[in-house]
């Protein structure tokens, strides 16, 4: 009877490793929820199936339900890597004290949010005062965090300054909103206002630009501190290998609406912690 149990635990155990040992060759990938989950698979597709490729693994990528979510994720060595916000970044870096940013897009050292509305009134922030206004995500850099700060800093104080403030949850659902006059006026990711134009998803007759942010540092690709080194560097490279003279290269920078990917460092995000801490949004 004991000898039976002892192979039973033995078998469990055995089970157990080749588990852990499965998963631990599978590169787990997430990314924040600025845009609807199944935009970010699209978009995640080609370039999860050259990331397979280079570095000769499953890649595996599972949408989550906000942005806490990622930060937790990572956080628990449940995902490998992910595509972060700026203040993400930040808060998954206070919470681990290891996470890595990668590589960002070029556009990341100097991104910047659109202010926009339908209201053929408003010419400027200065005609907001008493109207609706819309943020993305709360955990948003760009659809939030960043243009607050900027507010601020000019004297604007959100609550006191519109009637009402609401919360999206994704820049492409303020786009909406602000079309559809849910809010008099909204705030978004610059990148993503330029590509809903492009693809003719937001009425340019109803919805236009009435301010642009000064520029911050964004997006990075983050990995988890404790991954195996070799690997974070053979995914770095494979990254800051997309050539876009490459047409199949193109087509995945394309995608994540990148001209290409450039190295950064924790020490990029400094002036958002900065902002997040002036904001209240940091203890």
């Amino acid at each position: 009877m004991l000898k039976r149990s002892l192979a039973a635990v033995a078998g469990l155990a055995l089970s157990l490793s080749i588990t852990t040992t499965h998963a631990a060759e599978t590169l787990r990938v997430s990314a924040i929820p600025d845009e609807a989950p199944t935009e970010l698979i699209r978009k995640f597709k080609p370039l999860g199936e050259y990331l397979e490729q280079q570095l000769g693994m499953p890649v595996k990528f599972t949408p989550v339900s906000d942005y806490a979510a990622v930060v937790e994720s990572l956080a628990s060595d449940r995902l490998d890597l992910a595509w972060l916000g700026g203040f993400t970044f930040v808060q998954t870096h206070l919470k681990t004290g290891d996470a890595i940013p990668l590589v960002q897009r070029e556009q990341d050292e100097q991104f910047t949010s659109k202010f926009i509305t339908a209201d053929p009134e408003v010419k400027s922030l200065a005609d907001l005062k008493g109207k609706t206004f819309a943020f993305g995500s709360v955990s948003s850099t760009s659809g939030s965090l960043m243009p607050r700060y900027f507010m601020l800093k000019d004297g604007i104080e959100p609550e006191q300054y519109f009637k009402r403030i609401a919360y999206s949850g994704a820049h492409d659902a303020t786009a909406a909103w602000v079309e559809a006059g849910k809010a008099d006026a909204g705030v978004l990711n610059a990148s993503v206002w330029d590509k809903l134009v492009a693809a003719g998803k937001v009425d340019t007759d109803k919805v236009r630009v009435i301010s642009t942010t000064p520029p911050y540092y964004d997006y990075n690709w983050t990995v988890r501190g404790n991954l195996d080194p070799a690997l974070v560097e053979k995914i770095k490279a494979a990254f800051l290998a997309l050539d876009p003279a490459n047409p199949e290269h193109k087509a995945i920078l394309d995608l994540q609406a990148a001209s290409r990917f450039i190295e950064t460092k924790p020490e990029n995000y400094k002036g958002i912690e900065e902002a997040a801490r002036a904001a209240g949004l940091l203890k």
